[in-house]
């Protein structure tokens, strides 16, 4: 390998730009319309457009992504997390274009990216494991059979993804048919594939994972284990390493269970491996990550271990570089800083940041995907940087991340930190006596967050694109449509007449994204408080509320996209 394309984004895009100057490779950025002048596009040695302004066009078009490969002359695809970083077909292709996948090979993709194949295969080494199906549910009356006989709680998950997007967890009989559907609905938009299946839900569990490197040969080594239960909508929040508070036959279980679980399928690369810990100490298998986590830096943190590295190391064939377990050496937080309003039910909040002050000192990293003056687009997720701390122990990483988190100061978004400054100081997150849970967050702590002041719209500047010649050569140019009005001039503008009132029937959506589906009709009659709509907003879906009580008429139709506070609807 000699040139690394990035297929992704953001801050995971930083990070493996960094590694490849590190390692000797070049690096070739791939951007979206609204991503023509971020961060990762800046750093890398080379970048190349995809051609238009949506995940589906951009990162998530295989044809642009190999279009952009060979255009660079790259040799190599990392495809970072999320998107197309568990796609087998993707990992198919660029292999047949003769480049290398730094990932796992096609087959193990499919195998544990598939949760049900990957659930087989979990009960053949002897994993422990909760009920559920083995194949995909063929419909919503399957889940709801599913539920009649193990009862609630159920998780309705997506098949083959990850992130907590195409998840539902239903704890009432009326819900399971329209959780089925939203499942579907997410994972199709997320991942491109609408499979689902049903497993019984363990209530208030812990979310411990299991790093591993393997070789593509049989040999599988388990870097170290981390805990992710603080989580809001089944994403992630807050991650740490070493998970605390197993026992030691617990964590030999883990370990071996996710070892075995990779070696089964000669595993090659970067892998996690996840399970439940129920508060009765219960464990149940649950999937395998067959990508780099959002969470790695943690583990790094503590084993001294560069992942991404490794992973460069493997795909070209060396394997790990060590065979044993390293030991793990004091304790090591992450707080992944979103533009998202915990006050607002974590409602995503897409803006410029006007101000960016980064925390530093000792123990502390930053890894980030903007910088001042960036704007954070709606069509994305919403992951602004990591905020990594790391100290001797548990409790004095807490002090540090206090520190850190004081330090921290961005303007512009509303950001999940004001969040975390509570998260670090509740009695339930202290060593002595750890608390949290999957579910704690939304059962819990949210009603401690106030809401944050509402920020201006980001506004994103399209791309115009025209055919020019150079050189004699036709070539397609895009400039964005910010510096085409800059250059066009603005006309002196009239004199602003009076300002009207808001609406009262106006019924505005709470964040920017796409209408993806109708709860009620048009002209139907609704209670105040009733869920009349559904919004995909930076990748999770979000319910619109009634307002008030009246007749609804919709100022929208499905697929259309919409911007925080305009209007989705009216109620007369």
């Amino acid at each position: 390998m000699k040139k690394i394309l990035i297929a992704n984004r953001g801050e995971i895009a930083v990070r493996v730009v960094r590694a490849c100057a590190e390692a000797g490779y070049a690096s070739v950025a791939v951007y979206a319309d609204q991503d023509a002048d971020a961060m990762h596009v800046r750093l890398a040695d080379e970048a190349v457009g995809l051609g238009g302004s949506s995940a589906a066009e951009t990162y998530l078009s295989v044809p642009a992504l190999l279009r952009a490969a060979a255009d660079a002359g790259a040799d190599a695809v990392h495809p970072g997390y999320g998107f197309l970083s568990e796609s087998a077909a993707f990992a198919r292709a660029v292999e047949d274009a003769g480049l290398t996948w730094i990932g796992p090979t096609p087959e193990s993709i499919d195998a544990l990216g598939d949760k049900m194949t990957a659930r087989r295969i979990a009960e053949r080494v002897g994993a422990p494991l909760a009920a559920g199906t083995d194949r995909p549910l063929r419909g919503p009356a399957e889940a709801v059979a599913f539920a009649e006989e193990h009862g609630l709680p159920i998780a309705i998950k997506a098949a083959y993804g990850g992130g907590g997007r195409g998840l539902k967890v239903v704890r009432d009989a009326a819900e399971v048919a329209e959780a089925f559907e939203a499942a579907t609905r997410e994972a199709v938009a997320a991942f491109g594939r609408g499979e689902c299946f049903v497993e019984r839900f363990l209530e208030s569990p812990r979310h411990i994972e299991v790093q591993v490197l393997g070789d593509g040969r049989g040999t599988v080594v388990v870097v170290g284990d981390r805990d992710c239960s603080l989580q809001r909508r089944n994403q992630k929040l807050v991650e740490e390493a070493p998970a605390p508070g197993l026992s030691d036959a617990q964590r030999d279980r883990i370990h071996e269970a996710a070892r075995r679980i990779c070696a089964e399928v000669a595993y090659r690369g970067a892998g996690t491996v996840e399970f439940l810990l129920a508060a009765d100490g219960t464990i149940s298998f649950l999937e395998v990550n067959t990508r780099l986590q959002v969470e790695h830096p943690v583990t790094e943190a503590v084993t001294g271990v560069d992942l991404v590295r490794e992973q460069f190391r493997i795909a070209a064939g060396d394997g790990p570089s060590f065979t044993e377990t390293p030991v793990s050496e004091g304790h090591a937080f992450e707080f992944r800083i979103n533009a998202e309003d915990p006050g607002r039910g974590f409602l995503p909040s897409p803006a410029r940041v006007d101000r960016l002050r980064v925390p530093g000192g000792p123990g502390v990293r930053w890894d980030a995907g903007v910088e001042a003056g960036d704007t954070i687009p709606a069509a994305f997720d919403s992951l602004i940087a990591k905020l990594v701390v790391h100290a001797p122990s548990r409790d004095a990483a807490l002090v540090r991340a206090r520190r850190a988190l004081r330090e921290l100061d961005i303007e512009g978004p509303a950001t999940v930190v004001p969040f975390d400054r509570l998260v670090v100081d509740a009695p339930e997150f202290a060593t002595d006596g750890f608390g949290v849970h999957t579910q704690w967050i939304e059962a819990e702590f949210l009603p401690r967050s106030e809401a944050q002041q509402r920020p201006e719209p980001a506004e994103e500047s399209g791309m115009r694109r025209f055919a020019v010649e150079v050189d004699g050569r036709r070539i397609r140019v895009g400039i964005p449509e910010a510096l085409l009005a800059g250059l066009a001039g603005a006309a002196d503008p009239a004199e602003p007449g009076p300002v009207p009132g808001p609406d009262p029937a106006r019924l505005a959506a709470p964040a920017p994204g796409v209408l993806v589906r109708w709860l009620v009709a048009d002209g139907a009659e609704v209670a105040e408080g009733d869920a009349v709509a559904v919004l995909d907003a930076m990748k999770m879906e979000t319910t619109v509320v009634a307002h008030r009580a009246g007749v609804l008429r919709r100022e929208l139709q499905e697929g259309d996209a919409v911007g925080a506070d305009e209007a989705v609807a009216v109620i007369d």
